[in-house]
């Protein structure tokens, strides 16, 4: 499929590119905000979206058909890894979802079309209206697309004009994504520009950020800190750092439904996009009530990884990620000849999967690419000494648990400071309502304007 070049990305190379190109295709996306979007219905937009998600989900949709076609190459991705990442996405951007998301941020959702007011403003005889940043700007980071598919998404209930700045080699996707949607309303797509450059470019990014009314960012810390330094005082800054999930087994949920069935769920886990995304799991931590039960959940999980390599292969790394995968093996390989509670099991003849079993309940960061360590601990305590270093920096808990302990258990991992607990197999699959690094994902991006009268 030969795409038109709508957007800066759909160059051949970035050689074309000036800040005095950028500047222009700001303005541009200001004059065609204020003519086709602006006055565009929230529930126009969204039923927009909610078509659009049903299309991607379509077999035949031609765009999930290049994706797929094109996607392993350009990304890394295996066309299974991709097909299954492309249902759960898509899956959530229905209209009750989309309707539940400006709700849940807005109070209402005409509150971006008009004054409104809802019960509580009422009863003290007040109303409000919200509106998004004219220019919103996204710095995209690594090659997931769920984070800038859901920053476009975010951009267009906002009614905001909107430029994807796309970290070099990743555009692929967002640019599939954004062709689709000019495609199903040229209008709303009007409203969009992307483009790829090397961060830390200095002229294209100060021409960018001088037109900016807001700007969100995914990245590392210290990208997060270098966009936010860039940025004048008078632009909202919306970042989003690095972030590890952890996950959480009881040994009431392994008693009652057995090893086979969670380390099947946390495969799905794992596995979700090669376990690349902050919501993939580093480790997971098990309740012991007898001293074999983590060994026995880590050998079923590696079971459950090796029949998931066969449906779902991980497919390339870099020689690089390879030599890493392949160091930390032998680390715990060595560890394991004077240590028989240390247990290594791996892919034949590749890097693919990796599980350890890991006595110390120290965490450590896993190298990623579907590399696992299981750790046998006694009691939420010990789980809560495990982490506390990292507050702030968990995004994401996994937990199978019967729901009197689930209760007790979330409340003391929120004291901890983390913003999400699901059930384990959904830890790469957030509802569209999540509230992101625990923020309102739509509510972060508007400005309110008060009336009492």
């Amino acid at each position: 499929m030969e795409l038109p070049n709508y957007f800066l990305a759909d160059l051949p190379d970035a050689s074309t590119l000036t800040p005095q190109l950028i500047r222009d295709a700001c303005l541009t996306l200001k004059q065609n905000r204020a003519k086709f979007l602006a006055a565009q219905s929230t529930e126009s937009i969204i039923a927009i979206l909610a078509k659009l998600g049903r299309e991607w989900l379509e077999p035949d949709f031609h765009f999930r058909k290049e994706v797929l076609e094109k996607g392993p190459q350009e990304t890394g991705f295996g066309r299974e890894t991709l097909a299954i990442g492309l249902n759960r996405f898509f899956a959530q951007l229905t209209r009750e979802n989309l309707e539940a998301l400006v709700i849940q941020d807005l109070g209402s959702l005409r509150r971006l079309d008009e004054v409104t007011a809802d019960e509580v403003e009422q009863k003290q005889d007040r109303s409000s209206i919200a509106h998004g940043p004219e220019l919103l700007v996204h710095v995209t980071g690594g090659v997931l697309p769920n984070a800038p598919f859901m920053s476009m998404i975010l951009g267009l209930l906002a009614k905001s004009a909107q430029f994807v700045k796309c970290a070099s080699g990743t555009s692929f996707l967002p640019r599939m994504f954004a062709h689709s949607l000019y495609a199903a309303q040229p209008k709303l797509g009007a409203c969009l520009e992307l483009a790829e450059w090397k961060g830390g470019t200095a002229p294209f990014e100060e021409a960018l950020f001088a037109e900016a009314n807001c700007v969100t960012a995914t990245g590392s810390d210290e990208s997060i800190l270098e966009i936010r330094n860039q940025l004048s005082a008078r632009v909202r800054f919306v970042g989003y750092g690095n972030k590890l999930s952890v996950a959480y087994l009881t040994r009431e949920s392994l008693e009652k439904h057995g090893a086979e069935k969670i380390a099947a769920e946390l495969a799905e886990d794992i596995t979700a996009w090669n376990q690349l995304g902050c919501l993939s799991p580093h480790a997971v931590y098990v309740e012991e009530s007898r001293a074999t039960i983590a060994l026995d959940f880590a050998r079923a999980l590696a079971d459950q990884l090796s029949a998931r390599e066969e449906t779902d292969p991980r497919g390339p790394v870099s020689p690089q990620t390879a030599a890493a995968i392949t160091t930390r093996r032998m680390f715990y390989e060595v560890r394991s000849s004077a240590d028989p509670l240390t247990k290594v099991w791996k892919s034949d003849g590749s890097t693919a999967w990796t599980v350890v079993h890991d006595t110390s309940v120290d965490f450590q960061p896993s190298c990623l690419n579907r590399f696992i360590f299981v750790k046998p601990l006694q009691d939420l305590a010990e789980l809560a000494a495990s982490i506390g270093t990292l507050h702030g920096q968990i995004s994401t808990v996994g937990l199978a648990a019967p729901m009197p302990r689930a209760k007790e258990i979330s409340t003391r991992l929120a004291q901890a400071g983390v913003t999400r607990i699901c059930r384990i197999g959904k830890m790469q699959d957030p509802p569209l309502t999540w509230r992101h690094d625990g923020r309102p994902s739509l509510g972060e991006l508007v400005t309110w304007t008060d009336i009492e009268l």
